[in-house]
């Protein structure tokens, strides 16, 4: 059985949840989530926090999805209440992003302007024309969107341009030796 399933989820103040037989929806100050609970789960609602636990007689699909339905529960509460973030930093000669109101508009070097749509609910940022930041109530959706956008001009490893995760670390690798006289 999963330890991390085990753990009750806390609702904070402001947030309430809901379940339909295998529908849960989740509000809170931010937003509305909702999300079909897979077979094999069971959810237990108190006042103060939420229980995840397996039905009678599951079988071994039902362990292996148990962590990752609190995970995703656990996503849902922390979502409407507080939000998720996510940073991607530019690197390159005239590189750069910009915002105009659900587009975003990326010069990364080719021939022409890359413009990607942004999904409803999500909302981007730009400080200094090379720092990008996606903040969303659906970490799922978030994490998505971000890699699709790295994927525009993923960060290459001899001098690093493209567009990288604030916290990605890229493994330089040395450019040519020359040629020996």
């Amino acid at each position: 059985m999963s330890r991390i399933g085990k753990l009750p989820i806390p609702i904070p103040s402001g947030v309430k949840v809901e379940k339909n037989l295998n529908n849960i929806k989740v509000q809170g100050p931010k937003g509305t989530l909702e999300r079909v609970l897979p077979e094999g789960a069971k959810m237990e609602i108190s006042s103060d926090n939420i229980v995840i636990s397996l039905t009678e007689g599951s079988d071994g699909k039902s362990n292996a999805v148990f962590g990752l339905t609190r995970s995703l529960v656990a996503n849902m509460v922390t979502g409407v209440s507080e939000g998720f973030k996510r940073v991607l930093e530019i690197n390159g000669v005239g590189y750069r992003v910009a915002v105009q109101g659900s587009k975003l508009n990326f010069s990364l070097g080719y021939s022409h302007p890359v413009e990607y749509e942004l999904p409803k609910g999500m909302s981007a940022s730009v400080d200094k024309q090379t720092v990008l930041t996606l903040e969303s109530i659906d970490k799922e959706e978030l994490g998505f969107v971000a890699a699709r956008i790295r994927g525009l001009r993923a960060p290459e490893p001899y001098k690093g341009k493209g567009i990288k995760y604030a916290e990605e670390r890229i493994v330089r690798k040395a450019g040519k030796a020359g040629t020996k006289a």
